[in-house]
């Protein structure tokens, strides 16, 4: 078994290399999985991958692959990956986002690895003061889910091999499509899930790779960091799959200021004060609910009305976190 026929088809060179199809691809990473892949031949593919772009039958194809490794998960409503690198952005707001989408009675998984962070955007730092409890495995995320209805579990504790992947970026020097198909994985197999983008095109990439998959549901923005968080001073446009159905809606904004997410003054201890009302900014409120309403698109709730309902959600939030 060996990689060496899919690194032959893309790197033949102009005009006769070609992308991989989605049974290539899967076939391709099921193989890098099963260990039985060379190294050096794992590291030409990614690269090969980055440098003539990656297609949505790749990404497809490389995520049946890895979901079929995967353990039996917990049951939930809305998929939140979370894999940016942060560098670009301050205090990760969104997690309160999230929380308020399981304060609506939604099942929130969130996911990740969230290395080469900066100090104030670190994820896994900030989880406790969101009120999001890490969970240590896919049995105690159902303890978790079940209790609060929200948590977050570190790639580390259901996808080691695909953390492994992640980590050749160390080796490579540069990050793979492995990131993109990790924002694809879904480990729940949930029927709505968001998805945030650095880069604008992997917008169109990430709605066709669902598409294919058979996503019902999906909601990609372009957010901070690459997060699915929303800036509030600038329309957003949302790359969606309804009912496995393409479609854009975009979302005017909130706030008429200019205003940079990296401009954020505050420490990550501010996630707790906002929540609890300690601290008033219009902007990370904003931040929040804008985020929130995006969220609630992806699980149908309508486009007209998702950003009031977020209000209210603030608005009759608890003000006590879980401990």
């Amino acid at each position: 078994m060996t990689l060496a026929p899919y690194i032959h088809a893309m790197g033949r060179g102009p005009g006769r290399a070609r992308n991989l199809t989605v049974a290539e691809a899967e076939d391709a990473m099921r193989l890098i999985l099963s260990g039985q892949a060379d190294p050096h031949a794992v590291g030409a593919l990614l690269m090969l991958m980055r440098y003539c772009g990656e297609t949505p039958e790749e990404i497809a194809g490389f995520t049946r692959a890895v979901r079929a490794t995967l353990p039996v998960m917990p049951q939930v409503d809305l998929d939140w990956p979370s894999y940016a690198a942060g560098r670009s952005r301050g205090v990760p707001w969104f997690l309160l986002s999230a929380r308020l989408i399981a304060q609506s009675g939604a099942r929130v998984l969130l996911h990740g690895w969230n290395a080469y962070q900066s100090d104030g955007a670190d994820v896994r730092s900030a989880l406790l003061l969101a009120g999001i409890i890490p969970a240590s495995s896919p049995d105690d995320a159902a303890r978790l889910l079940d209790r609060d209805g929200i948590t977050y579990l570190p790639i580390e504790n259901f996808a080691p091999s695909v953390l492994d992947l992640l980590r050749l970026r160390d080796v490579l020097g540069l990050r793979s499509c492995i990131n993109t198909v990790c924002r694809m994985m879904n480990p729940a197999q949930a029927n709505a899930a968001v998805q945030g983008v650095f880069h604008p095109p992997y917008r169109d990439l990430q709605q066709a790779a669902g598409a294919l998959l058979g996503q019902p549901d999906l909601c990609i923005l372009k957010g901070g960091g690459g997060e699915f968080e929303r800036h509030p001073t600038k329309d957003i446009t949302l790359f969606r799959l309804q009912g496995g159905q393409s479609l854009t809606t975009i979302l005017p904004e909130l706030l008429p200021e200019t205003r940079r997410l990296a401009d954020d003054p505050h420490p990550p201890q501010a996630l707790a004060a906002l929540w609890a009302g300690q601290l008033q900014d219009h902007f990370a409120q904003s931040v929040v609910t804008g985020t929130a309403a995006a969220a609630l698109i992806a699980l149908g709730h309508p486009p007209a009305t998702a950003h009031a309902k977020a209000e209210t959600l603030w608005a009759t939030r608890p003000h006590l976190l879980p401990v």
